[in-house]
This record gives C-alpha cells, sequence and structure tokens, in this order.
C-alpha cells in the first residue's frame, strides 16, 4: 500500500513537472514568486473586442484564477451586468480542485440574477448576473468564460492586467479589432517596471504582460486607481444609447455633452422662473443670489438615482425636477443650472470622478469618465465657486473630500475644458481647540472644550449635525478613547453655514485621569487632542508616500492643578519642523496652581519618494511621545 502511494505521488509530480507550462488549473504550476503575498493568481486572462462599428461591440473573456485562500474568493469576479443596451450571448464557469481535476460546471442560466437597484435608485434596467459558489477546499481554480453584445461603444473596456491588492498574474493578453472607418486611441500609464508587449497592425491592436507579482497595500500612498498598470482605450466615432458622434478632444466632447444631452433640458415653468426672480431680487449681487437659490434647491429637492437608458448620462427635464422634488446628481445639477439661468448667472455642468481618492480626469485623454456631476460658477476675479447639488447639508460653495482638488471636465456651450476643483490648502483647514480643565487631588480630570473646524476639517465634521445624542455621545467617548472611565457631562454643536465653520462645545469628566505614585502625581498634559496615529512600518516599502490632504492644529488649554499639589518638573519645550510639517508644543506657568499648555501641529499635503516614508513615520512617533509628555507633581 505504502509503495503504491509513493508511486502515485510520483506519477503527479512527473505529470505536473512535463505539463508546467501549460497546466494553469492546478496550483503546483504557479512560480514560487507569484505566491508570495498572493491571495490569488490569474494564470490567464484573455481580452478579446470587436469593434463592429460605431453601433456594436462584441467583447469576449476567458479568465484562469487560482484562489489561494479565503481571502482570494474575492479576486474571482465571476458576474456580468447587462441591461437593454448590454446582451449577453455566453457565460460559463469551470470549477477545478488542487490536481486540475474539473469538479463543477455552472452555465449561464445557473448563475444568481439580480436587479442591481438600491435604496436610493429609483429606477434601473441594470441587471447583474453572478456566480454563486462555496469552495469545498483551498485552492481551487475558476474558468470564467464570457461573451457580451452591446450598443453603446462610448465605454471600451481598459487592459488592466491586475486589478487589486494580494493578486498576481501570470499572463494576461488584451486584442481590438475594428474596421478601416474607426479611430483608436489608446494611453498606456504605469508600466514602467513591466515588460509591456505591444503589437499595432491596420484595424488590430494587441497588448501583453507577464509575471505581475501581487502588491500589499501601503499606508500614506497614492490611490491604488492612480497607480496600477493600464492602457485606456476610445474610439473617437461611438454611439450612446442611441446617439451617435465623433470627438477627438475634451472641446469636442464638451460640444457633444451640451447640445446633445444638456442643452434641451432648461425648460423651467413661467410660474417658477417668475418665482426665481421674485425670490432674489434683493440681494446685492450674483453670488448673494446664487447662494439664496443653493439653499431653494436644498429645501425644495432631495437626491434620488435614475439609471435608465440615456437618463443614466442625460439629466432629467428642468421642469420634471420642478414638479417632482428629487432627481440625481445630473438632474439636480441641471435643475440649479437652470434656476441660475433664469436669473442670469452663467453655471457649468462639470463631470467629476467623485471619492475620497482624489481621482483625476485624464486630461490628456478624451473619453468617457466620470461617475458625479456637480456645478460650477465662474467668477472673474476671485476662485471659482463649486456646488454640490445631491446635499441638503453642505455649505453654499464647499464641496469637501468627495469632489476637492482634481480635474474635471467643464462643459459650456462652446466646448468642454479640464479644470481643477477647490484645493484646501494647510492653512485654511484648521482645528482650533481652546479648552480648560481642572485636576482633582485624587487625580479625576473635570473639562470644557471649545472646538472650531474650517477648512477640510469642516468636512470631518458638520455630520455630526444630524446625528442623535446617543450617538454624538459615542462620538465623543471614541475620540478620547484614550482616556478611561470617561463620562460626557454636556454636547452643544454649531454648524456655522455662513462662515463654513463647525463649533463643538463639549464637557467630560473621568476619574484617575492622572497617575499617584506616593506622594507624587504623574500627569499628561494634552487631554484633549492628543495624536494616537503611528503610521505602519514597513521594511521594503515600494510605493511613494502620499500626504493627500494637509491640515493645521492649533490648541491652547488652562489646566488648573490639584489644590495639595505643585509642579515638581515639567517638559522642556518642543519645537519639530521637516518637509512633512512642523510641531511645537510649551508650557508656561501662569501661577502655582495654573499652567498653560500650547500646542501646534501641521502636516502639509503632498507626495515624496518612498524613501522618505521612514522620516515621515518617525515624525508622527515624535509627535505622539510628545503629546504624551507628562508634568511631575509633589505634594505641598
Amino acid at each position: 500500500m505504502i509503495v503504491k502511494k509513493i508511486m502515485s505521488a510520483l506519477i503527479l509530480l512527473i505529470s505536473l513537472s512535463v505539463t508546467s507550462q501549460e497546466n494553469l488549473y492546478t496550483s503546483y504550476t504557479i512560480p514560487a514568486n507569484l505566491k508570495e503575498k498572493a491571495n490569488a493568481v490569474i494564470r490567464s486572462n484573455d481580452v478579446h473586442i470587436s469593434l463592429r462599428s460605431s453601433r456594436e461591440m462584441h467583447v469576449k473573456e476567458k479568465r484562469i484564477i487560482t484562489v489561494l485562500n479565503k481571502k482570494g474568493d474575492r479576486d474571482v469576479r465571476a458576474y456580468l451586468y447587462y441591461d437593454n443596451n448590454l446582451k449577453i450571448k455566453n457565460l460559463e464557469v469551470l470549477v477545478f480542485n488542487n490536481y486540475g481535476k474539473e469538479i463543477k460546471k455552472i452555465r449561464k442560466n445557473d448563475f444568481k440574477d439580480v436587479s442591481v437597484v438600491d435604496g436610493i435608485t429609483l429606477y434601473s434596467d441594470s441587471r447583474k448576473k453572478y456566480l454563486e459558489y462555496t469552495p469545498i477546499e483551498y485552492p481551487y481554480t475558476i474558468e470564467f468564460t464570457c461573451e457580451v453584445i452591446s450598443n453603446n461603444t462610448a465605454f471600451i473596456q481598459p487592459f488592466i492586467p491586475a486589478n487589486g491588492y494580494f493578486l498576481s498574474v501570470e499572463k494576461s493578453t488584451y486584442t481590438i479589432d475594428f474596421p478601416e472607418n474607426i479611430t483608436i486611441r489608446t494611453k498606456e500609464k504605469n508600466f514602467e517596471t513591466l515588460d509591456l508587449v505591444k503589437e499595432e497592425l491596420a484595424g488590430k491592436m494587441t497588448y501583453e504582460v507577464k509575471n505581475i507579482e501581487a502588491v500589499k497595500p501601503e499606508a500614506y500612498s497614492p490611490a491604488a486607481v492612480n497607480m496600477s498598470p493600464k492602457v485606456l482605450v476610445a474610439s473617437e466615432q461611438f454611439t450612446l444609447e442611441g446617439v451617435p458622434t465623433q470627438v477627438e478632444n475634451w472641446n469636442d466632447f464638451g460640444k457633444w455633452m451640451y447640445h446633445d444631452l444638456i442643452k434641451d433640458t432648461y425648460d423651467l415653468p413661467a410660474g417658477t422662473v417668475s418665482m426665481i426672480q421674485n425670490l432674489v431680487k434683493d440681494e446685492p449681487d450674483d453670488v448673494a443670489k446664487a447662494k439664496k437659490i443653493y439653499q431653494y434647491v436644498q429645501d425644495k429637492t432631495r437626491y434620488i438615482s435614475v439609471q435608465v437608458g440615456i437618463g443614466g448620462w442625460k439629466p432629467f427635464n428642468a421642469s420634471e425636477v420642478d414638479k417632482l422634488g428629487y432627481g440625481d446628481c445630473k438632474a439636480l445639477t441641471n435643475y440649479t443650472m437652470s434656476l441660475l439661468k433664469a436669473v442670469g448667472i452663467k453655471s457649468n455642468y462639470s463631470v467629476v470622478y467623485a471619492g475620497r481618492s482624489q481621482r483625476s480626469l485624464e486630461k490628456d485623454f478624451a473619453a468617457m469618465q466620470g461617475n458625479h456631476v456637480i456645478l460650477n460658477i465662474p467668477q472673474e476675479s476671485n476662485e471659482d465657486i463649486w456646488l454640490e447639488c445631491t446635499s441638503q447639508k453642505v455649505p453654499f460653495g464647499f464641496i469637501g473630500h468627495f469632489t476637492d482638488d482634481r480635474d474635471v471636465l467643464v462643459i459650456t456651450p462652446e466646448g468642454g475644458t479640464i479644470q481643477h476643483t477647490k484645493k484646501y490648502n494647510t492653512e485654511e483647514s484648521v482645528q482650533q481647540i481652546t479648552g480648560s480643565y481642572t485636576i482633582s487631588n485624587e487625580g479625576a480630570i473635570n473639562a470644557n472644550v471649545n472646538i472650531s473646524s474650517k477648512g477640510i476639517q469642516y468636512d470631518d465634521k458638520y455630520w455630526l449635525e444630524s446625528k442623535a445624542e446617543r450617538d454624538l455621545d459615542k462620538h465623543y467617548k471614541k475620540r478620547w478613547g484614550y482616556i478611561n472611565t470617561i463620562k460626557i457631562n454636556s454636547m452643544n454643536i454649531t454648524n456655522n453655514k455662513e462662515a463654513i465653520e463647525f463649533v463643538e462645545d463639549v464637557s467630560f469628566q473621568a476619574t484617575n485621569y492622572s497617575k499617584k505614585i506616593g506622594n507624587r502625581m504623574l500627569l499628561t498634559l494634552n487631554a484633549l487632542n492628543r495624536n494616537t496615529d503611528i503610521p505602519d512600518r514597513y521594511r521594503n516599502r515600494k510605493h511613494p508616500l502620499k500626504i493627500k490632504r494637509g491640515f493645521t492644529d492649533i490648541d491652547e488649554v488652562e489646566i488648573k492643578l490639584p489644590q495639595d499639589y505643585k509642579v515638581e518638573s515639567k517638559p522642556n519645550n518642543k519645537t519639530i519642523e521637516n518637509k512633512f510639517g512642523s510641531y511645537k508644543a510649551e508650557v508656561t506657568v501662569k501661577d502655582e496652581n495654573i499652567l498653560i499648555y500650547k500646542r501646534e501641529f501641521i502636516v502639509k499635503d503632498g507626495q515624496f519618494p518612498k524613501e522618505d516614508y521612514e522620516a515621515f513615520r518617525n515624525f508622527y512617533k515624535e509627535v505622539n511621545k510628545q503629546d504624551n509628555a507628562k508634568v511631575a507633581l509633589i505634594k505641598k
């Protein structure tokens, strides 16, 4: 029996070694360097796009992926979206065990089929077919095969060989063929460390890349979407929901969007035009008028998504929003623009990639891009005003993390231009704390704190206005989580939308804040704004250091010492200055029982080489150390 087992193992090993270059269905043939740091390995991914005309596109894909562990299940991505203009011609999955033996076949009708409608979507004709499979054991391999036919050629799938962390790639290929009357443009990004093989023939382009090792995410890195290798692909002649066009640049693109999608939607009822003109007739200038109209829109409308037909890209008519009181980002932006137009104020529909990653549109590659719409009000002598028209809470002219500091497409009747949205500078993103606290003879703390937040720090706070008292209590206990047994006594918040300033007045108490040792007491000075963030350590960092948004913290706190104690020793004043920012802390003795603690912590935004990361981490470590500095008290 033992001999048979040994012979079987030898036969398996010989078989695997002979077919190591061909057998993609077992983990045994994966090169060691591709297994390292990987949860899954794409063995082969072949995408073939056939652009039959500007009105028809066929896409075939065959992907073989070996999943090494449970975390790799999410990289299977065996799903397809479809709608009235995107038909699934073929869809199949084969499942193989670790020895490369087929153990399951899932056909098109076996996939789960659901509507893609969420809680804020009024209607959508989009549906999704997805694989629901629970593996018996790991590793296992999936072969995913599909073919779709689309009448929309505005979106051509890009070549993205490695789309995620902890994912490696053995081989990935991408082919697009097209007729001679079609012009295809491409843009290659982030292939500096990879061997990209490219072939261009008449009516055909092919890309191939091999051996991409898995990458771990790293804190304070540029957004993954900005680092991943990709080839962007676009056709100058395309059709969107039956509307054909031809564009070569962003100016052409803007003209098409304005004249074919937006221009005919400014149909406010005469009664609404008269009402809005009367509403702003006493306002002194256009900015004041725009502010009043923005408030009117916030009070009247609410956001709800609509994704059906060309309605997924073309805004509702202004008259519909006026009647219904709701719309998606396109409709509400267009409605606000129509109201401004009614009182003679120019504004521009603007397409953006929304999200905290600060993703910009490709300024030198005109194509269908973006996932959101905001409004631009041009200003001759000041910064342009940007409006987020889907929120009932955001102040006039404030956009925050969602759409700040990135390139967007501004659409005018004359065409489209790439412009940059508001960047909140380090100096204007200020949190200012003015506070006081008292320490009892037993070491308990009783504190009162006033916190004023502006700029991007306002964006971190204003949402607290809508929280219930119980949730606010949890928030503040978490904020000062380094203080044990904390009890929140009072909470008062003020959202000053006019000044774009969020003010918090909070009082709290806690027992045993300071540590008593015999006739001495150790008191940590910084009770109200202690830095607890130390960036992760990386022995061999791969990515640049990216600080997305800078900020300034300014604190001044009066500390009343316990009656029975006096200062025995206090920390020296500290100043740190470097390329990443600065830190200053000082303690002065006001009188025998009162100390004044001042602190300023500034972090600058910017991108730095990966070699600077350790110095940046050390900066935060030193700030953390100084924020935990203690004064020694001794009994009188």
